[in-house]
């Protein structure tokens, strides 16, 4: 079954929104996990406006002491040096060892992450840093649009798996057109993954509607990273029982 990884940053956003600890992460994080939650996923940015640097080793603490397999994906980029207040992405990822890195193209400027790597450009500044995560211990994957070509880069790079971004597909979803296309350029690009021996993750702009279609054009589809959706959802449903129906979807139907 495609594993569901919870991604906190919205929480950690609610929480920046005031001094103090609410909510806590950490116990949000195990509760993610007690309902069934795969993983948790954090995305710590130097500017430090949802997940924070110093939330990443208490996180990953929780995923350890819950055990049974549950795992801590920790997003960023490499690539970003560090500065007064940030570590920078690799010394917190030595420090941590997640079990799972995904390296995203991201800038300080960017409200989300909105593309994919352009490896034919950065895939070499990439290979030795990918090396060195690998060699801590942790799984590289590489956020990555949908486009056959990109795996083979990926692959050259030195990455185990490719986390595909899907907001393309989701917004063609919210609007009614496209979605067959948009579904089959990431079904392709799994496959030439898959053929590379490369683990195929995706993420974004993903919730109730449009994960079950996704989930049974992909199969062998490892991993699903979900933040907004689930948050927004766990509004009115409870994180348990929001984490209850994305796992249900993501077995191709469940109640929304």
């Amino acid at each position: 079954m495609t594993a569901l990884s919870v991604n906190l940053n919205k929480a950690a956003l609610l929480r920046n929104a005031r001094p103090g600890n609410i909510p806590d992460l950490a116990s949000l994080g195990r509760l993610c996990l007690e309902a069934g939650a795969a993983g948790i996923t954090v995305h710590p940015r130097p500017d430090q406006r949802h997940i924070r640097a110093a939330d990443v080793a208490p996180l990953s603490a929780v995923v350890a002491g819950h055990g049974g397999g549950r795992e801590f994906n920790m997003e960023g980029n490499p690539l970003s040096p560090p500065r007064a207040g940030w570590p920078g992405f690799l010394r917190l990822a030595e420090a941590v060892r997640p079990a799972q890195c995904t390296l995203v193209p991201d800038d300080d400027g960017q409200a989300t992450s909105d593309h994919g790597w352009d490896l034919a450009r950065d895939g070499a500044k990439l290979r030795p840093l990918i090396a060195q995560l690998r060699a801590a211990g942790a799984r590289v994957s590489l956020f990555v649009d949908a486009d056959p070509a990109a795996a083979g880069r990926a692959f050259d790079a030195g990455a185990e798996r490719i986390e595909i971004y899907t907001g393309p597909y989701a917004a063609a979803c919210a609007k009614g057109e496209g979605v067959d296309a948009a579904l089959e350029l990431i079904r392709q690009t799994a496959q030439c993954a898959a053929g590379h021996g490369l683990g195929v993750n995706a993420g974004h702009d993903l919730n109730l509607d449009n994960l079950p279609r996704l989930a049974q054009a992909v199969p062998g589809l490892a991993e699903v990273s979900i933040g907004q959706a689930l948050t927004a959802d766990a509004l009115r449903l409870g994180f348990a029982e929001a984490i209850k129906r994305y796992r249900a979807a993501l077995t191709a139907g469940g109640e929304k």
